[in-house]
């Protein structure tokens, strides 16, 4: 089989349980580009993901970064979060750091971390929670009795910026954070864009532990978005069903990103079920006909208008109302 992927657009992989998505996508196209862009085929045998087998893989030559964002936690202890993820928080804690009363202390950006030892309370690591193994459950996080959950010394908690002190600004959502940073240009684009993916009722400091799947995958393309308007190079986003498990509002919210992200110069390639995903695609590659022993075969490839005419295609199928409905698809389409 040859599947073609045009660069530059929002490319949706498509067809029944067991008719080769996931390896084609993950095993042959992510491990290959993977393995040519940046040189990690030994480290992906040492766990066992080995390179799928093909025959030619071409036009890589015009990529400089192949990125998978799947819907695994962004960390899992407390201390991960979604304003350090972004790398936002390193801008929170200049701003503290350059306070009068921080100055004449001699704190550093680094006393107000709670990733390293300095500032951050003892007990419980900057984490503002202990963990407590249990023995025939998941183990739980408590709040750290020392500090109260502020994750940090009372001596550090003596700096306010406008009346608030690191640990009130981690309790703020995103939303609020923005206006309460108005003038904090590095730092507002950074909360923007994680405003722009429909996160902005997230607070700074909320654990990473407790976020969903669908708001992590949307946390990395948020971090994706503040990369690209830094980089010149052309990437290739690769998920897995974005969409499951995720409210209609989210999905329209997680359409209009990925369309950024193709405006920007990007190529975005999903597996998805989704119907109204896939109608606003600008390619299809659907595979089937069937699962298992009965797909593996490209059964139709091309723009949505096309998939409808292929009588072999369950997803033209299915596709061909929505296409012929009044109502036109929001979005590039």
């Amino acid at each position: 089989m040859t599947a073609r992927i045009p660069l530059g657009t929002l490319t949706c992989v498509t067809g029944v349980s067991g008719s080769g998505k996931s390896t084609l996508v993950h095993d042959v196209l992510y491990r290959a580009l993977e393995q040519r862009l940046t040189g990690e085929h030994t480290a992906r045998l040492h766990l066992g993901e080995q390179v799928g087998a093909y025959d030619e893989l071409g036009g890589w030559e015009a990529l400089t970064e192949v990125v998978l964002v799947d819907q695994e936690p962004i960390g899992r202890s407390p201390r991960s979060n979604p304003v350090t993820y972004v790398k936002a928080f390193d801008e929170i804690r200049r701003i503290f750091a350059d306070v009068p009363l921080a100055r004449q202390r001699r704190y550093t950006a680094g006393t107000f971390s709670f990733n390293v030892a300095g500032g951050r309370c003892d007990a419980c690591e900057g984490a503002g929670a202990l963990e407590v193994e249990m023995v025939f459950m998941a183990d739980v996080f408590v709040p750290c009795e020392t500090c109260g959950g502020t994750r940090f010394k009372p001596e550090v908690l003596d700096v306010t910026y406008f009346g608030k002190r690191i640990t009130d600004v981690l309790e703020m959502t995103i939303d609020e954070a923005i206006r309460f940073f108005p003038h904090e240009e590095k730092l507002g684009q950074a909360l923007w864009q994680v405003q722009q993916v429909g996160l902005g009722y997230l607070r700074l400091g909320q654990p990473a532990t407790t976020l969903s799947g669908g708001e992590a995958q949307r946390l990395k393309i948020a971090r994706e978005l503040i990369t690209a308007a830094k980089s010149r190079g052309r990437k290739l986003y690769l998920l897995d069903e974005p969409t499951t498990g995720l409210h209609p509002r989210d999905i329209e919210v997680l359409c209009a990103v990925l369309d950024r992200l193709v405006d920007a110069g990007h190529t975005v390639v999903l597996i998805e079920h989704n119907l109204d995903v896939i109608k606003r695609a600008d390619w299809i590659v659907d595979l089937g006909p069937e699962g298992g022993s009965g797909g593996g075969q490209v059964v139709a490839m091309g723009p949505p208008e096309e998939i409808i005419g292929v009588g072999a295609s369950h997803t033209g199928r299915f596709l061909a109302p929505l296409l012929r409905a009044p109502t036109k698809a929001k979005g590039r389409r």
